[in-house]
């Protein structure tokens, strides 16, 4: 099967730390259907900032801001929920 049959299968790296995110938002309890799991979340931001270290100077100028924001809301939700 052609990979244009099905472009929705098709994974850039902006849709991979995306789904890193929500995931990570998620185990934060935001979101629906969601429960808080610090350790699950704290895992997926530490492998968010181990891309960012990996990817650096590989990424286009949208990918690095979109890796960076990503990586800021996530940590500082982190940090938010921690703190109650």
């Amino acid at each position: 099967m052609a990979e244009s049959e099905h472009p929705s299968l098709t994974v850039s790296f902006s849709s991979f730390v995306v789904g890193l995110a929500t995931s990570a938002m998620g185990h934060l309890g935001e979101g629906p259907a969601s429960s808080i799991n610090l350790e699950l979340a704290r895992n997926t931001i530490d492998v968010l900032g181990i891309l960012k270290e990996k990817t650096e100077g590989n990424l286009d100028d949208e990918e690095q801001r979109l890796l960076d924001t990503l990586l800021y809301e996530t940590r500082l939700k982190f940090v938010e929920k921690t703190k109650d």
